[in-house]
């Protein structure tokens, strides 16, 4: 019998950047074994370019991506709600695993200050890749 895979929603306020890179990340180190959302309370109308460069240069491309608004329904449908800033604009449903990321936002910062936000995110995924997986013996 298999089991669903476990969705994870990544959330900050703009949906441009750190929730954008943690998907990213969430979407290639899993290969397709979580099922990932992002959103944000106040999205911005395109992803944060420097962001996508810095991505880049990891070989991940989420250039194509769009910030979407934070649903209710999103929230619903996830296992794991990874917050990112957004304080009490998030909506707290019972039963949800809820963890707060707090990172730097990189909105208006030179490349050379986004990357180990980045570098963060990336680690902080694999940690909660390894909790959601565990590998099998």
């Amino acid at each position: 019998m298999t089991s669903s895979p476990p969705t994870v929603l990544f959330v900050c306020v703009h949906n441009a950047g750190r929730s954008q890179m943690a998907a990213g990340f969430m979407r290639e180190l899993s290969g397709g074994r979580v099922e990932v959302l992002s959103a944000g309370s106040e999205p911005k109308d395109q992803i944060n370019p420097v962001a996508v460069q810095v991505m880049a240069e990891e070989g991940i491309d989420i250039a194509g991506g769009q910030p979407t608004i934070l649903t209710a329904e999103a929230v619903k449908e996830s296992d794991v709600v990874i917050t990112m800033g957004c304080g009490e604009t998030c909506p707290v449903f019972p039963g949800k695993r809820y963890e707060d990321w707090d990172l730097t936002d990189p909105a208006g910062r030179p490349v050379e200050e986004v990357r180990p936000i980045r570098d963060e995110i990336k680690r902080r995924v694999q940690d909660l890749l390894d909790e959601l997986l565990p590998a099998t013996a």
